[in-house]
């Protein structure tokens, strides 16, 4: 970290750029610091929405499957509420598109996200798993299925699907919803064969998330930190970028793309 100005320096993204081009397979593990760079607050904390509006119950799951018809019904009756205005208009910022670009230019494999926000597939990311759910989309609790929620009829409530006529949700994850087993798969199957993680915007203390990227260390792997402040994995970090996604991953995706373009020529 720069003396001058806490900042990540060159010398320190120089250094971080070659670990990441030196990995066979990178990957990235995104939390809540990169959505807060898009104006989305943070569920916890002084402005976040939990603080504000109240924390949801604890078996939230439990109540939606007790009565799916009422649950829907007050889930509906709140999809204006100011709690979703943050949602609705926050943009994917400079961290997201850099992460899309590492995509498209073969240096990272796959973004496992707790971000429900949507932002990572709307910057282009195509290798993606949200953890968490997408608050854009409804999920199949029986096939799994997700759509957007334009395509589901929501005159009759509670929906159902229409390939296997199970019972539909919101995708996000409730208190007391298991994460959806296929997102799991996905990220135990990306983790295994990654070398490297990028921990972007996150602790990595919210489990399962955060055991996706220590598995990847504790395989001999390295870990690569970009974060406003020293958090618990810093010690295991093998490079700690300080700074906020949305500054420090354009400059490492600028100078990891310059580095491929001097090795090819």
């Amino acid at each position: 970290m720069s003396e001058r100005d806490g900042a990540a320096s060159k010398l320190e993204i120089e250094e971080a750029a070659d670990l990441i081009l030196e990995a066979d397979y990178a990957i990235a593990l995104t939390g809540a610091g990169m959505s807060v760079e898009s104006g989305i607050p943070p569920f916890r904390g002084p402005g976040g929405l939990w603080t504000k509006y109240g924390e949801p119950p604890m078996n939230g799951f439990q109540i939606f499957m007790a009565d799916p018809k009422r649950a829907w019904e007050e889930r509906l009756a709140k999809q204006n509420d100011e709690l979703y205005r943050p949602l609705r208009v926050a943009e994917p910022n400079a961290g997201h598109l850099a992460m899309a670009e590492l995509e498209a230019i073969g240096v990272l494999r796959f973004v496992i996200t707790q971000n429900i926000d949507d932002l990572h597939r709307r910057a282009g990311q195509k290798q993606v798993a949200e953890i968490h759910g997408n608050w854009t989309l409804i999920r199949c609790l029986e096939c799994v299925r997700r759509v957007p929620w334009g395509e589901v009829n929501l005159e009759r409530l509670p929906p159902r699907c229409t390939r296997c006529g199970g019972l539909m949700k919101s995708d996000t994850v409730a208190f007391g919803e298991p994460i959806p087993a296929d997102a799991l798969k996905l990220c135990a199957e990306h983790s295994a064969l990654a070398d490297l993680v990028i921990v972007a915007g996150t602790s990595a203390t919210v489990y399962p998330a955060a055991g996706f990227a220590l598995q990847v260390k504790e395989r001999g792997g390295r870990l690569i930190e970009v974060n406003l402040y020293e958090s618990d994995i810093t010690p295991l970090c093998d490079a700690s970028l300080r700074g906020g996604a949305a500054t420090v991953l354009p400059q490492l995706t600028r100078v990891i793309a310059a580095k491929r373009r001097a090795a090819l020529s």
